[in-house]
């Protein structure tokens, strides 16, 4: 894996967008909520030891990222005047809450998979955006392939984790970080299904930029990290207790082709590290992270030793935590 600014493949043309498209999205999401802050906060740099920014994905209306994508793919949907009576998907719970969302705005019904067990507060959420929830599966992807079955059964819209008219929507958010902060060299990018960590490529391309881009995953889902070795999907189990956000099984093809040739390396952290820097963000910023909204803190923390002088951007990209599980995480010990 290379940071250099490579030509894209006919992939990426076909599924990454340009800078003019990133910004028609913007217009999009910012009918919605305007443009999410990033700050150089003190206590955190005086932790990573060098300049560390935070993008606060955690102030959008659902507490995450995610919705900014559900926006640009309704309104593909509006464009193309295919716009269905009822969508699925399957989710953890922040893809569901950004599906919901704009499914209620376009008069949408919306039916959403969960795995059993999923977070009580995510589904409440969810709920409350007008959607029906339904429990199948031990995990996303047992609840993926219920909600593909369903929707053929049903003539429903599946609304995928990974597609074009997402990553348009979800690039803007990466494209407000670098604009805002031209001086980043390196960002740290968790990986759930791919949407994320693939719309910061595709900022850093439509800007022209050099940083470097650095993957992370949890160290008890590494299906992401074991395909980009491999070259291949290779699925791996997943055993994570707090990183929901990345508990992903399967990889999605599309977007690890385009992972492959654009990130600079891929860190794994475990629950405890994402624990860990749960706290750490509480301390130093007195914003709530979710397990996935940590692991960029997480692994740069990991890799501070080897971070002096650089500008680090990093992401809360979600805050949507259970209160028992944060309660429980406040209260283990402080590095």
């Amino acid at each position: 894996m290379s940071a250099v600014l490579d030509r894209p493949t006919n992939l990426e043309n076909n599924m990454l967008p340009s800078l003019q498209e990133i910004e028609d999205a913007a217009r999009v999401v910012y009918r919605e909520f305007q443009a999410t802050p990033q700050y150089r906060w003190g206590l955190s740099s005086q932790r990573l030891g060098t300049d560390c920014w935070i993008k606060h994905e955690n102030h959008t209306p659902v507490g995450a990222f995610k919705l900014r994508g559900g926006l640009t793919y309704f309104d593909g949907l509006r464009q193309r005047g295919d716009m269905p009576k009822e969508v699925i998907s399957a989710t953890r719970g922040n893809h569901g809450q950004s599906i919901g969302w704009a499914a209620r705005a376009h008069g949408v019904a919306c039916t959403i998979v969960v795995p059993h067990g999923n977070s009580i507060e995510k589904n409440a959420a969810m709920r409350a955006l007008g959607v029906t929830l339904i429990e199948h599966g031990n995990d996303f992807q047992e609840s993926r392939e219920f909600a593909v079955a369903l929707a053929a059964e049903r003539g429903a819209h599946m609304v995928p984790s990974f597609h074009a008219d997402l990553l348009s929507g979800v690039s803007t958010y990466w494209w407000e970080f670098m604009l805002a902060v031209p001086q980043l060299n390196v960002v740290y990018v968790p990986i759930g299904q791919g949407s994320g960590a693939c719309s910061a490529i595709a900022a850093k391309l439509a800007l022209g930029r050099t940083l470097r881009i650095v993957g992370v995953v949890s160290a008890h889902a590494t299906t992401y990290a074991d395909s980009l070795a491999a070259g291949r999907v290779v699925e791996a189990p997943v055993t994570t207790q707090l990183a929901d956000g990345m508990a992903c099984r399967v990889a999605d093809p599309a977007a690890l082709d385009i992972l492959l040739p654009h990130l600079d390396r891929v860190v794994k952290v475990s629950d405890a590290e994402v624990a860990q820097a749960m706290r750490d963000l509480y301390t130093d910023t007195h914003n709530v992270a979710e397990g996935a909204g940590a692991a960029s803190f997480a692994a740069a923390m990991k890799e501070r030793g080897q971070l002096k002088g650089q500008v680090v951007g990093t992401t809360l990209c979600g805050g949507n935590v259970d209160r028992t599980v944060f309660a429980g995480v406040l209260a283990g010990p402080q590095a």
